[in-house]
């Protein structure tokens, strides 16, 4: 299902207050969307390989998840009737000092990171330069390491400790 489908009336609401409140263009308001809509997507699908986890995306992504969660009825409907979890998907902030304060290891913190790449490759079809921007490692790999998007992709499924 697209993110249309799956958000539907609440949709275009939510690209206009993306576009509004995080300052971006339309197409930029509709990929922010998009991947806000995956990333519960991921989340709803993979309970217990990925509730609790720190989120991996970049704070616009975050801000598209609380006003869609301020549309309480909407939000309801579309965790528990609309994604394919069927249970409603809780919030809890955090800021990455308190996250890695929390942590073990940096090596667990990249573990739980690199987590999503195979899940969302596997649902998606893997991440494009559009996306892969607002998640956290995608930004980091391609950017810093200079990895491609199809290498990103193409990552396999780091063993859980």
């Amino acid at each position: 299902m697209t993110e249309q489908e799956i958000l539907g009336e609440l949709y275009e609401e939510t690209v206009h207050y993306v576009r509004d409140h995080n300052g971006v263009d339309e197409h930029t308001a509709r990929i922010q969307v998009r991947e806000a809509t995956r990333y519960l997507t991921l989340v709803s699908a993979h309970r217990e390989k990925l509730s609790g986890l720190f989120l991996p995306v970049e704070q616009a992504i975050d801000e598209v998840w609380h006003y869609l969660i301020l549309q309480t009825r909407e939000y309801a409907d579309l965790c528990e009737n609309r994604l394919p979890g069927g249970y409603f998907i809780h919030h809890r902030s955090i800021s990455y000092a308190d996250y890695g304060q929390q942590q073990p290891s940096r090596e667990v913190m990249i573990e739980q990171f690199l987590r999503w790449i195979p899940l969302y490759s596997a649902r998606f079809g893997g991440f494009d330069a559009d996306g892969g921007r607002w998640w956290t490692m995608v930004r980091f790999l391609h950017e810093e390491m200079g990895y491609g998007f199809a290498e990103i992709s193409a990552l396999a499924d780091a063993p859980s400790r």
